[in-house]
């Protein structure tokens, strides 16, 4: 387990208890005051963390009032940073993984480009078959600056959502990402991983995901169409 700072253990305790319902939606997170007392931190330290919150959609920072508990989509709202193995929680799915693998490959081409590295640059790519309620959903291939994170190797098979690991266990958190959706038909092989016939919708997701030192992550994911949904929230016009 790598070190992490003050203000993302605060960060991740308040979203830990965000997601398992001890903080429920509408209801006010402890003070200022009260937040520094139940993690020994300082008051910028818990301002920090609240404001990542905050601009994930996890809370609302109501002036005068306080701090609110937001309610969690049950759809991927494309308007915040979420994972696909998140959003499948949220809806009641008990996700699994099927299989994985962690290995450090030559960067492909359009990883070098969205990652901005050099040509002959490596990288980790994680390859994962994930299951909601026992039966395959997703093909999840992703690419991933290693420099970030030493020995991904030997947690192989030890976990099953990749944002929520990276922050457990690196502190890396997900600040921004780019993403392109697409429809496609399931090729032959597609079709057997996923257990659905051959020429089946899929939804395609290209991905390039930020941390706060710049792009890490660039990913693939096709998933099961009838079986997943994207939400866009749109403010406004320009």
């Amino acid at each position: 387990m790598q070190k992490i700072t003050a203000y993302m253990r605060v960060y991740l305790g308040i979203k830990k208890k965000i997601k398992n319902g001890s903080y429920k939606p509408g209801t006010l997170l402890p003070t200022e005051a009260e937040l520094e007392k139940i993690y020994e931190v300082s008051r910028i330290t818990v301002r920090k963390a609240v404001q990542m919150l905050a601009n994930e959609g996890y809370v609302n920072v109501v002036q005068g009032k306080g701090t609110e508990i937001c309610d969690i989509s049950t759809i991927q709202r494309l308007s915040s940073v979420t994972s696909i193995t998140e959003t499948l929680k949220s809806k009641g799915y008990h996700v699994s993984l099927r299989s994985m693998s962690i290995e450090e490959v030559a960067a492909p081409p359009k990883a070098v480009d969205k990652l901005k590295l050099d040509k002959d640059a490596t990288v980790y790519c994680v390859n994962r078959i994930l299951c909601a309620d026992g039966k395959p959903i997703a093909i999840m291939v992703n690419y991933l600056k290693k420099d970030y994170i030493p020995e991904l190797k030997k947690y192989e098979n030890t976990f099953v959502g990749l944002y929520d690991f990276l922050e457990r266990t690196y502190g890396i958190v997900m600040t921004e990402a780019y993403e392109q959706v697409s429809a496609e038909n399931a090729d032959f092989l597609e079709s057997q991983v996923l257990e659905i016939p051959m020429g089946s919708a899929l939804l395609c997701s290209e991905r390039v995901g930020f941390t706060a030192r710049g792009p890490f992550e660039y990913a693939v994911s096709k998933l099961i169409s009838e079986k997943y949904e994207f939400s866009v929230h749109l403010v406004g016009r320009r």
